[in-house]
């Protein structure tokens, strides 16, 4: 007998039907003596939806307004599973954030879980009922409704293992677990058995969506295991495990992509000491994310050029706040380019095996493919490249590391 949690993404739980199909899924874990607690997200393209809403009422709409707006869309799941599992003779209950309570820290749109009280659920759970909770939601210290950003129900899940000391943490989703790429958009890709956390944050913070990035984040810190498998299918998913599981043999385990990046470029910077710091500190404080950065000094050593990628929705936001700060920053010129897109190549085996750079920027070049920026770590490969080439190269790069 074991302690599960069990998540449904939206689109395992986007209709009556998945709904009613979910709820045999968990039937089948009861029958075996689990205790489960269940945590669910809204219905596909609900959040989507209820942004729309938002967005048609006011284009600047009230980030508290909007926690109470998106929130709602889990509860109705919440709710739906709840009479389909009582329907089937399960005892089941949903209980929302604040009753819990799950006690967030942060801003609206984008809280944190704490903390969280267990007595409620555990004396539930122990008397042979399913714990049905909304992901993605909690409640502040000042009693209001948060949301913890977009896939944070995976976020939710794994807090969840966590409190409450569970065996496992498994991630329904639309796809059989992680792929060596994108399975919808590549049909050579592979289904990987097991990965290691360090490659699976590698993979979900570069493009792959299959989980939400601070989610694996939290179970490789507390060490929770995690299976990724779909409601569509019985067949095995993806088991993520610790670095013990690490396969030294496989150098590289799969090829991400990303279209959501910009790239910009501030071309006859005044090169000093603290320069990097002045160009870099308002967009931290604006909350805008740099990812890569590549600095050229001119032969006269006076000036110098950088380049970094930021997400394409702060490309806007990102010019303005650079342009405010020229009393601090002098350059000459900007440029910006947003249709660009990161590759990248994630692999524990690259620590051990020598000529992987020069494999993939070799492969690139037969197909064409110039490349604008790299970033590298010990297990991955980044570059961007113009957003038309991602397909080719994505192909390209699977094939030359023996994915398909």
């Amino acid at each position: 007998m074991a302690k599960i949690v069990i998540k449904f993404g939206g689109t395992s739980v986007g209709s009556t039907d998945r709904i009613v199909a979910a709820a045999k899924i968990i039937k089948k874990k009861i029958n075996k003596g689990n205790t489960i607690i269940v945590v669910v997200s809204a219905m596909a393209g609900k959040t989507n939806e209820l942004i729309q809403q938002s967005l048609k009422v006011s284009k600047n709409f009230n980030s508290r307004e909007l926690d109470v707006l998106l929130a709602s869309g889990e509860q109705v799941t919440s709710a739906l599973l709840a009479g389909a599992l009582e329907d089937i003779g399960i005892k089941a209950r949903s209980y929302m954030g604040w009753q819990i309570p799950i006690l967030t820290d942060g801003k609206h749109n984008n809280s944190r879980i704490i903390n969280m009280r267990v007595e409620k659920i555990n004396k539930f759970i122990l008397n042979k009922g399913v714990a049905i909770i909304p992901g993605f939601q909690g409640i502040s210290k000042e009693a209001e409704i948060t949301t913890i950003g977009r896939g944070g129900s995976d976020a939710t899940a794994v807090a969840i293992a966590k409190v409450f000391n569970t065996d496992e943490c498994e991630i329904y989703t639309d796809v059989e677990g992680v792929y060596s790429a994108d399975p919808k958009q590549f049909s050579k890709a592979k289904k990987i058995k097991k990965i290691s956390y360090e490659e699976m944050l590698e993979m979900s913070s570069l493009g792959a969506k299959v989980m939400q990035s601070s989610a694996v984040q939290t179970a490789m810190i507390y060490d929770l295991p995690l299976h990724v498998r779909s409601s569509f299918s019985s067949a095995e998913g993806t088991k993520i495990f610790g670095s013990e599981n690490i396969d030294y043999s496989k150098t590289i385990s799969g090829v991400t992509y990303s279209k959501d990046e910009a790239k910009i470029t501030l071309l006859g910077v005044q090169d000093k000491p603290g320069v990097a710091a002045d160009i870099f500190e308002p967009l931290g404080k604006n909350s805008i994310n740099v990812d890569m950065v590549i600095q050229n000094i001119s032969p006269d050593g006076k000036t110098t050029d950088i380049t970094f990628t930021i997400r394409r929705s702060d490309l806007i936001k990102t010019i303005k706040t650079i342009k405010s700060n020229k009393k601090n920053v002098k350059f000459q010129s900007i440029s910006s380019d947003k249709k660009v897109s990161k590759i990248s190549i994630i692999g524990a085996g690259m620590i051990t095996t020598p000529g992987v750079t020069y494999k993939m920027f070799r492969a690139l070049a037969k197909e064409k493919v110039n490349i604008l920026a790299i970033s590298t770590s010990e297990i991955k490969i980044s570059v961007i490249i113009k957003e038309s080439d991602t397909s080719k190269a994505v192909k390209k790069l699977h094939t030359v590391f023996n994915l398909d």
